[in-house]
């Protein structure tokens, strides 16, 4: 995700920096210090070029945060996928967080009363799983690192046992 950022940016990463603090470069003995740089070099610079021109992701969650049922609005709410949710990444010294500029519209899964027991019935046990399709959207920059802007496009939510509950596709802005 650091990578991602900085291509997404349109920042050069700090490689010679990250060479050196690479503790293979620092470990390796002086004859062979030269070409330990040259090999984490290369791994960083194939890395970079991997992330580029990249505009989707998938998240994973372990545990979505569905909320009771709420029968005046005859919905749940997914709160991993909150306006307020936000997923770190730290990695070479800087930090990325991915956020949601549409988590409004997406955290609201409307079910029927009807079907609303089945649904608490099938996550009595918690740990509701999620696995969301998001556009990139844009950037923040930020100290240290910065904020990758995603639109979520779709999501499948899944009961502890595996099972789908739903799979849904998220309404999208003009």
């Amino acid at each position: 995700m650091v990578l991602l950022y900085f291509d997404l940016a349109g920042i050069d990463p700090p490689i010679d920096r990250w060479v050196e603090d690479d503790r293979r470069v620092q470990t390796a003995r002086p004859a062979d210090k030269a070409a330990q740089r040259n090999a984490v070099r290369a791994e960083l610079e194939a890395a970079f070029a991997a992330v580029r021109n990249i505009g989707r992701l998938r998240l994973s969650v372990s545990n979505a945060g569905l909320s009771d049922y709420d029968p005046g609005y005859q919905e749940f709410t997914i709160g991993a996928l909150s306006p307020g949710s936000q997923f770190d990444y730290k990695a070479l010294s800087h930090g990325v967080t991915v956020q949601f500029v549409n988590g409004e519209t997406a955290q609201h899964w409307s079910v029927p009363t009807a079907q609303a027991e089945l649904v608490r019935d099938r996550t009595a046990r918690g740990g509701t799983q999620l696995d969301v399709q998001l556009r990139i959207a844009g950037v923040q920059p930020g100290a240290g690192g910065g904020t990758i802007l995603t639109s979520i496009q779709s999501y499948e939510l899944r009961a502890p046992d595996g099972s789908t509950l739903v799979r849904a596709k998220v309404p999208q802005g003009g």
